[in-house]
């Protein structure tokens, strides 16, 4: 569903505290960027083509377009039970000072965040606490004082070391990559090649490196080793097709260039913590 937000024309945030039995909204996009704290809760958190757990004390950064949907755990939706949905939602125009953010360097950390927000961020509980407290002050700020927090709110978000990327890459056209020229050709050829096997002195050869060095220089690049990168984009191929396709779980596994059906339900269940069957029937519910 496309949620049309009443963002007014004086101020290009809308900023709330809120108090459900549960969450209701349904799997919903709207265009505007949303950050999403959860005071009182926990349950799982669909974005894009994954599934997140979500506890108290967790914040999301949600990107226009995203498609997204809180579900609350089971227990919150029982008569039974006293147990309330609380936090705070702070949602801001996708044009948001536009022109300054994709210009100026001094915002290059903050349009980084921004455009990795596209697949939907997490920021975990208790590493994040300043943050949750920068979130929680803004519906209490008059409008220009919500904006200048915004911003600092935002550089403290891009600066922060416990964070997580949920969606895929593959959800998100376009994956963004700043920087150092020669690792921008090893991911574009990993990008195109991926559902084939790549060896290590292939990609190596690539970087006029031999496999050692290759192996340091992407790991400390990436964050990741060659094998679990080339993992990650299989894994997040075959949630798009068991989105948006009608193969079976075979036909998926070999598409995405698995070497047998088994070794793609070991790595998919290590990844997702479902089954492609599972996945795709939860998503499809």
């Amino acid at each position: 569903m496309n949620e049309k937000l009443s963002i007014i024309q004086s101020n290009p945030i809308k900023a709330r505290f809120y108090d459900y039995e549960h969450f209701f909204y349904p799997w919903h996009f709207h265009h505007e960027y949303e950050i999403l704290f959860v005071k009182e809760s926990f349950g799982q958190c669909y974005v894009g083509d994954t599934i997140e757990k979500y506890y108290t004390g967790d914040i999301f950064l949600f990107g226009s377009a995203l498609p997204h949907y809180m579900s609350s755990d089971p227990v919150f939706k029982t008569r039974e039970t006293s147990f309330l949905v609380k936090g705070t939602i702070v949602q801001f125009e996708k044009e948001f000072m536009n022109y300054s953010i994709g210009h100026y360097p001094q915002f290059l950390a903050i349009r980084r965040l921004l455009e990795e927000s596209g697949r939907g961020i997490c920021f975990p509980w208790p590493a994040n606490r300043e943050i949750v407290k920068m979130v929680e002050e803004i519906p209490l700020l008059p409008s220009l004082e919500q904006l200048t927090s915004l911003l600092l709110l935002l550089q403290k978000m891009a600066r922060s070391k416990s964070r997580k990327l949920l969606a895929s890459p593959h959800f998100y056209d376009t994956l963004c990559i700043h920087g150092n020229t020669k690792i921008e050709k090893i991911l574009s050829y990993l990008n195109k090649h991926y559902t084939r096997p790549v060896s290590l002195e292939e990609i190596a050869s690539l970087a006029a490196m031999n496999p050692t060095a290759f192996c340091r220089y992407f790991k400390e690049k990436t964050g990741r080793t060659f094998k679990q990168y080339v993992i990650e984009m299989r894994i997040g191929y075959a949630r798009k097709l068991l989105l948006t396709n009608d193969l079976t779980i075979s036909q998926i596994s070999a598409e995405c260039g698995f070497e047998s059906i088994t070794h793609f339900n070991r790595l998919f269940k290590r990844s997702c913590n479902l089954t492609p069957s599972e996945y795709r029937e939860k998503m499809d519910a």
